[in-house]
């Protein structure tokens, strides 16, 4: 084993791991920011009990998020520093922008989100919460500009003299077909995540008999006083995941498209498509080849739906990974030596961006589709009519199947780029630390790996024990607009 390959899987467990976290973070801070804004607009003391509820989980998720996300940036310069080299001075930019700008508006808005209930006018407390929201996206804006650079470069000049990109297009960089794309997919799968994690919660403490679905010793309904704020948390949840469902999909079939453009060595390899088709591309329900990723051994395919998802036409042509190979051999060479280094194959593992590509597709299907049972099953209020017993099972599946679109998402996203770390430019063979040993490489990934295990413990360990204590009992909590309000008590921790 090399240096490379163990500083890829260390980089592979971290980012996924970190990416559990960003997405939930993304969608709970809208949804808390819609139950506060509910809860000012009608006063109904649901909503508020389910701000804090779901704001006290959230403030778990972030905090955990955090300390996972810089990690992310240790690697770069000690597993990475040649990558890191030659894509600092892009990079920098957006990088900077988004922990001076994004990070920290999130921090400071949060931080007067916690503090300031018994401070703020209950409307500019309940802003912090959009300004929160408004941050993340931002901090999500330019992550995944620099994310998109490395799936298309623009806005650069290689330096041969120094080795590196130079920025030379700011607004090239930050407006990247790619990440146009990019950035509407991501952030409408994370509403999804987000309302699923919610759907999921209330559903399961709906389905309790200590919180929702209390029984008598005859197994009768006895009342469960609850039950209607879960079933109005669930249907809230629901209509947003299945409308940011519909987003993921229409967004997801541009990116199709442009992916086609861009990489087509990805949108090849994610449908095993070996042999150019001039037109009316098959699209792959399932291939099988050989290990080499060389021959197709076995395909079930529907006629012509691949060219419609790859370029807008039945009659389009798709080139295929044969080809590519040939075509990407002539166009950067196979000499180890030559300015901009590259691999002789230039092709991605077949199997993980094949399977990678439909587990993403088919788990947020499922998250859809689960979305849409809910707000079926909870269409009527019906005080004395119960929802079945196994809603808590279908809602805490929907943020595990939704966690593992995500993460198969990412997956496909950078394994399918393969061999480039910077496609076209940087394969990740150079990107790696020349000066760090097998020895060192394996000890960081043993140590880090056990290190977010035990965090992986303590996220879940904190979000079971709030989870089963469900939401706080309505206590009418002071109006610091309110002339008898005292302004000089000190601030206190909501939580």
């Amino acid at each position: 084993m090399e240096v490379v390959d163990i500083a890829r899987w260390q980089f592979g467990i971290t980012t996924v791991y970190h990416f559990l976290f960003v997405p939930l973070t993304i969608g709970l801070t809208l949804i808390v920011a819609i139950f506060e804004t509910l809860w000012l607009r009608t006063g109904r003391p649901e909503y508020l009990r389910l701000t804090k509820f779901f704001g006290k989980l959230f403030i778990i998720n972030f905090a955990l998020g955090l300390v996972t996300g810089i990690v992310q940036e240790f690697q770069f310069g000690m597993n990475w520093s040649d990558y890191s080299r030659f894509v600092g001075d892009i990079f920098g930019a957006p990088l900077a922008i988004e922990g001076l700008l994004a990070f920290f508006l999130e921090s400071t808005f949060i931080g007067l989100w916690v503090f300031g209930w018994d401070k703020l006018p209950r409307a500019l407390h309940a802003a912090c919460m959009w300004i929160v929201h408004l941050g993340v996206l931002a901090s999500s804006w330019f992550i995944l500009a620099a994310n998109s650079w490395m799936q298309h470069p623009v806005g650069y000049e290689f330096n041969a003299e120094t080795g590196r990109a130079e920025l030379t297009d700011f607004a090239a960089v930050m407006f990247n077909k790619v990440q146009l794309v990019t950035f509407p997919h991501v952030v409408l799968a994370a509403y999804m995540t987000g309302a699923a994690f919610v759907i999921g919660i209330s559903a399961w403490l709906y389905a309790s008999k200590r919180h929702g679905s209390r029984v008598d010793d005859d197994g009768r309904d006895a009342g469960a006083p609850d039950r209607e704020m879960y079933r109005k948390s669930m249907r809230i949840a629901g209509v947003l995941m299945l409308v940011s469902g519909i987003g993921v999909a229409v967004s997801g079939d541009i990116q199709g498209k442009i992916m086609t453009e861009v990489q087509p060595m990805k949108m090849a390899a994610a449908e095993g498509l070996y042999e150019t088709a001039e037109s009316c591309a098959p699209f792959s329900v399932l291939t099988i080849g050989t290990p080499d990723g060389r021959e197709e051994k076995f395909a079930l395919t529907v006629p012509c739906l691949l060219s419609w998802l790859g370029a807008g036409s039945f009659d389009a042509e798709v080139k295929g990974i044969n080809e590519l190979r040939e075509t990407y051999r002539e166009e950067y060479g196979t000499d180890p030596g030559a300015a901009y280094y590259t691999a002789s194959e230039y092709v991605p593992n077949i199997p993980v961006t094949y399977w990678s590509f439909r587990w993403m597709m088919g788990f947020g299907v499922i998250g859809a589709g689960g979305a849409a049972l809910v707000l079926w099953l909870t269409r009527r209020r019906n005080d004395g009519a119960r929802l079945p017993s196994w809603i808590g099972r279908v809602g805490i599946g929907l943020p595990i199947a939704l966690a593992a679109a995500n993460s198969f998402g990412w997956i496909f996203t950078e394994m399918g780029r393969q061999p480039w770390v910077v496609f076209g430019l940087m394969t990740t063979e150079r990107g790696v630390s020349p000066g760090v040993s097998v020895t060192e490489a394996l000890i960081s990934v043993v140590v880090l790996t056990a290190l977010y295990g035990v965090l992986m413990v303590i996220e879940i360990g904190l979000l079971a024990k709030f989870t089963k204590k469900g939401p706080e009992p309505f206590v009418e909590p002071p109006d610091p607009g309110s002339p008898d309000h005292d302004q000089d008590a000190p601030m206190a921790f909501a939580y």
